[in-house]
């Protein structure tokens, strides 16, 4: 298999983690602070430790977080590669052309 199919399904599991409102709420909680386990599901008063789990599965296998054992505990951390491989391949270029159509609408 080539190395573009590869990102291009590392891609499809990213976007497919950040569609979730969910998920993107624990990104957020990640973002501001790591949390164990434990930790994130009390952050998340509204959701029970199960679908807490379910959703991080979800976001470890798109590779956006990282857990590891300390003890008993699991220690979860925010992994901002993959959001900024999709910055870098979608919207800096759409961004760069946006800036540039406005900059020519304005000389005109």
């Amino acid at each position: 298999m080539s190395g573009d199919g590869d990102k291009g399904s590392a891609d499809d599991r990213v976007f497919k983690a950040l569609a979730s409102p969910v998920r993107r709420r624990m990104l957020d909680a990640l973002k501001a602070a790591p949390h164990t386990t434990g930790s994130l599901c009390a952050a998340l008063p509204d959701l029970d430790r199960t679908t807490v789990l379910q959703h991080l599965r979800v976001l470890e296998s798109a590779g956006l977080v990282t857990g590891r054992k300390v003890g008993r505990e699991r220690h979860l951390s925010l992994a901002p590669l993959p959001i900024q491989r999709i910055y870098d391949r979608w919207i800096s270029d759409y961004m760069r052309a946006v800036v540039d159509l406005l900059d020519r609408l304005d000389a005109e």
